[in-house]
C-alpha cells in the first residue's frame, strides 16, 4: 500500500468526499443528493475510508444485522490510487471486522472485471445462485 495512506473505520465522514468516490466508481446518479450519506455511513455495520492527508481516496462498507451474515459493498478506490493495494487493504479490514464479530458468511456482488480481485481474498462464485435486484415496473422493458 502507498506510504501515507491510512485506513479508518468511521461512523461519519465528509459527505461530498463520499459522493466523489461513488462518482469515481460510476455508482452515483446525479438526481441523488448527499443528504443521505451520513445515514448510509452510520447505518453500515462497518464503514472503512482510505485516507491520504485527510482526504478520502477509497472506501468500502459491510452491511449486516451483526449476527448471521454480512455483505460487502461500495468498495471504491479513486483511479489515480488504484494498483497500490488500497482496495486489498479495505477488503481485508472489512472481512476481519466481520469475522471479529462472529460473522463467517460474507457475500458480495462483484462487478464485471473484478472477480479475480475478490478471488484473491477467498471469495468464490456461488454456483446455482443468481444475483437479483428489484426494479420499478418502468425499468422492466
Amino acid at each position: 500500500m502507498l506510504s501515507g495512506i491510512t485506513l479508518k473505520t468511521v461512523r461519519a465522514w465528509d459527505a461530498e468526499e463520499i459522493v466523489g468516490l461513488y462518482r469515481a466508481g460510476e455508482w452515483w446518479m446525479e438526481e441523488w443528493t448527499a443528504r443521505g450519506i451520513p445515514a448510509l455511513i452510520k447505518g453500515s455495520f462497518c464503514f472503512v475510508v482510505a485516507v491520504d492527508k485527510e482526504r478520502a481516496v477509497g472506501m468500502g462498507r459491510a452491511i449486516s444485522d451483526g449476527c448471521s451474515d454480512a455483505y460487502l459493498q461500495d468498495i471504491i478506490v479513486l483511479p489515480e490510487y488504484r494498483g497500490y493495494g488500497i482496495g486489498d487493504a479495505i477488503v481485508k479490514t472489512l472481512v476481519a471486522f466481520c469475522k471479529s464479530h462472529g460473522l463467517t458468511w460474507i457475500g458480495l456482488i462483484a462487478q464485471p472485471g473484478t472477480v479475480q480481485f475478490y478471488k484473491r481474498h477467498g471469495f468464490a462464485r456461488m454456483v446455482g445462485h443468481v444475483p437479483m435486484i428489484l426494479r420499478e415496473e418502468d425499468d422492466l422493458y
